[in-house]
């Protein structure tokens, strides 16, 4: 399963607004609350904040990815989004974030929710990957950003 699979467009916002690490998660949340996977909006929160609890889904270079498994979906969902201004977010380098990956997976799939949250980072890490998707100025640019740097990676 590719990233861009599980993305759609009104699940993917280039001007996220918050000022804290919960207004991120919790408007990400909303946003997520849109697709029709979603069976309980607030069983996804719950599960997203229970993780974050557990560690920071901050991961560094200006990227999050907050993330959880609940039976509140009926399969993975994700929604994207680059905050307005940089966030502070408990990030493991301590630095703020603009690149939010929220992933819910359904409790009883964890393998592919591993791969998902594998394939994010890897592509992540890539410092001109984040770079490009901060120039973009649409969900569609941002889709279209994340098929084109798939298509690099013949094991995606």
């Amino acid at each position: 399963m590719k990233i861009s699979d599980i993305l759609e467009e009104k699940l993917v916002i280039n001007n996220l607004q918050g000022s804290t690490k919960e207004d991120i998660i919790n408007g990400l949340v909303e946003i997520v609350g849109q697709s029709p996977k979603v069976l309980d909006k607030e069983k996804v929160r719950t599960a997203i904040f229970d993780r974050e609890k557990i560690m920071s889904t901050g991961v560094g270079n200006g990227f999050a990815i907050p993330h959880g498994k609940t039976d509140a979906v009926a399969d993975i969902v994700a929604a994207f989004g680059i905050t307005a201004e940089p966030i502070p977010y408990q990030s493991l380098d301590e630095k703020p974030v603009r690149l939010v990956f929220m992933l819910v997976g359904k409790d009883n799939l964890v393998g592919p929710h591993i791969k998902l949250l594998s394939r994010i980072s890897r592509l992540m890490n890539k410092e001109e990957f984040r770079n490009k998707l901060l120039e973009t100025k649409s969900s569609q640019e941002i889709i279209a950003t994340f098929k084109q740097e798939e298509a690099n990676y013949s094991e995606m």
